[in-house]
C-alpha cells in the first residue's frame, strides 16, 4: 500500500462524509437501484448471502464468510459500521479492500453518481446519501475483484435498505428485537416485517430462534415468495457448548449433518448460536441444505473466525475487553458472557452510548455485573452526555465516575482494576466507542500490562 493509494482512499471517505449522513435513511431503494442499473448491475455478478437481524448479524456474517472461503471460493464481506477505518466494511477474501482498488472503484462510479444526483436535483430530491453510495461502491469493488460469493449485512431494516438491491440466494435472520423503533416500528412484528423484505423468490431462509410474532412474520413472508425456511431449535440447533482455551467447543445439528466438538475462537454463548446459524446458512448455499460441510473445511472456517469489537480481549494485567453492545439485547448477551466465560469478582465498565440508543435499557442490563461504571462519551456528534450515563448508573445504586473522554475513562478503569487480580474492565455501549478503544489499546499497548 503506497502513501498515494492511502491518500486516494482517504479522499473517497471524505467525499462520502460530505453526503447526508449514514443515519439519514429513507424507506426507498429506487435511488440506489438507478445507479446500479447505469453500472450494469454489478451486484448480480456473484451469489449473495443476505444477513439481517437486531443483534449478532456482524458476527454471523463473519462466520459465514470464513466458512464459504474455506470451501475455496473467493469471498466478499460487506458490514457496517467500521471500527477504525472504512475499508474494513469492504472485505475481499478476509482482508480489507486494497486502497487502490476502492479508489479505482470510486473513480468508476463517479460519472454515474453525478448523473443520478442531477436527475434527483431536477426532480427536487436530495443527492445520494453516504450509505447509498457506500453500497454501490462496495458492489462495484466486489465485481471488479472479482468474487464468487458476497456475504452482505443489511445497514438498517431490510426491505428498503440500500443492500436490498441485491438478490440474496440465502436470507439469514439473526435474533430480532426492538431497535431503531423510530424507523422500523414499535413492535417486534413490525420490525420483523421490514427485515423480512430481504426474502427473495425461491430463496433459502435460515433464522435464529425468534419471538413468536417475528417467527410468524418470517414464515408468512417465506411462503409468499416460495422460499424454504428453517429455524434454529427445530430444523437445526446448537446441541452443546463448553468453554475452551481462547473460546469454546461447540456441537451443532445442522440442516445436512451433525458436527461434534468444533473449536470456535470466540467467547460467549451467543457466539455459539451465531455459529449454528452460520453453518445452516452455508449448508443452504453450498450444498442446497442436503450436503454436510466437510470436517476439514468446517474446522478451517470456524477456526479462522474473528469478530473485532465483540468481546475482544485487548488488555492484560489488568484484563480489558471491548464489546460493541449498543442496545439492551446486546448488553444482555455481554453480561451472560462475562459471567460464563470469565472468573472475575468485579467488573469495571467503561460505558459510552449514542443518543439515539436506549441508554437506560443498556445500563439496566449491565448493572448486575458492574462494580464501578466509568461514564464517558464516544467521539461522535450523536454521543449521549457522560453525565446522563452517570445519572442512569446512579439510579441503580452503582459506583460511578464521569470522564471527559475514553482515554481518561480507560486510564481510570485500568488503574482501578490493577489494584486487584480479581478485577477486570469491559468497554462497551457503542460501536464508535469500541473502535476508539481498539485504536487506544494498540497505541498504548495494553497487552503489555499496567504501568503507573
Amino acid at each position: 500500500m503506497s502513501d498515494r493509494d492511502r491518500k486516494r482512499a482517504d479522499a473517497v471517505y471524505e467525499a462520502l462524509l460530505q453526503r447526508q449522513g449514514e443515519r439519514w435513511v429513507q424507506p426507498r431503494v429506487e435511488r440506489t437501484r438507478r445507479v446500479l442499473e447505469l453500472l450494469d448491475d454489478p451486484q448480480k455478478t456473484y451469489r449473495v448471502v443476505h444477513v439481517t437481524g437486531t443483534n449478532g448479524k456482524t458476527s454471523t456474517s463473519r462466520m459465514i464468510e470464513t466458512l464459504v472461503r474455506a470451501h475455496g471460493l473467493r469471498t466478499g464481506l460487506f458490514t457496517s459500521p467500521h471500527l477504525e477505518r472504512f475499508t474494513e466494511r469492504i472485505m475481499v477474501d478476509g482482508e480489507p479492500i486494497d486502497d487502490a482498488a476502492v479508489a479505482d472503484a470510486w473513480d468508476e462510479i463517479l460519472p454515474f453518481v453525478d448523473l443520478v444526483d442531477a436527475e434527483l436535483a431536477a426532480s427536487g430530491d436530495a443527492a445520494l446519501t453516504f450509505f447509498e453510495l457506500l453500497t454501490v461502491l462496495a458492489f462495484v469493488a466486489f465485481a471488479d475483484a472479482p468474487i464468487d460469493v458476497l456475504v452482505l449485512e443489511v445497514g438498517m431494516g431490510g426491505s428498503w435498505d440500500s443492500t436490498n438491491t441485491a438478490d440474496g440466494d440465502v436470507a439469514v435472520f439473526a435474533p430480532i428485537d426492538l431497535d431503531h423503533a423510530d424507523r422500523l416500528g414499535d413492535t417486534i412484528a413490525e420490525i420483523a416485517a421490514v427485515k423480512a423484505g430481504i426474502i427473495k423468490d425461491g430463496a433459502a431462509v435460515v433464522s435464529a430462534r425468534q419471538d413468536a410474532a417475528a417467527e410468524a412474520v418470517l414464515r408468512e413472508a417465506a411462503a409468499a415468495h416460495g422460499a424454504s425456511i428453517a429455524f434454529e431449535g427445530s430444523e437445526f440447533a446448537l446441541a452443546r457448548q463448553r468453554l475452551a482455551v481462547g473460546g469454546q467447543q461447540i456441537s451443532v445439528r445442522g440442516l445436512a449433518g451433525t458436527y461434534e466438538d468444533e473449536y470456535l475462537p470466540l467467547y460467549g454463548a451467543h457466539q455459539g448460536f451465531n455459529a449454528a446459524l452460520a453453518i445452516a446458512a452455508v449448508e443452504s448455499l453450498v450444498g442446497g441444505a442436503s450436503q454436510p460441510i466437510a470436517g476439514d473445511v468446517l474446522a478451517e472456517g470456524l477456526g479462522g473466525v474473528t469478530s473485532p469489537g465483540r468481546l475482544q480481549l485487548v488488555g492484560a494485567a489488568p484484563t480489558v475487553l471491548v464489546d460493541a453492545a449498543h442496545n439492551p439485547h446486546g448488553a444482555r448477551a455481554l453480561v451472560t458472557a462475562l459471567r460464563e466465560a470469565f472468573d472475575f469478582d468485579e467488573w469495571g465498565v467503561v460505558l459510552g452510548v449514542l443518543s439515539d440508543k436506549d441508554a437506560a435499557g443498556i445500563v439496566s442490563e449491565i448493572a448486575p455485573v458492574a462494580a464501578h461504571v466509568f461514564a464517558t462519551a464516544p467521539d461522535s456528534e450523536r454521543a449521549e452526555d457522560a453525565d446522563s450515563i452517570a445519572d442512569l448508573a446512579e439510579a441503580h445504586d452503582l459506583r460511578v465516575s464521569v470522564h471527559r473522554d475514553l482515554a481518561d475513562a480507560a486510564a481510570a478503569a485500568r488503574a482501578w482494576a490493577a489494584a486487584s487480580d480479581r478485577r477486570a474492565v469491559v468497554i462497551a455501549g457503542s460501536v464508535v466507542l469500541a473502535g476508539e478503544a481498539l485504536a487506544l489499546a494498540a497505541e498504548e499497548d495494553w497487552k503489555s500490562g499496567w504501568s503507573e
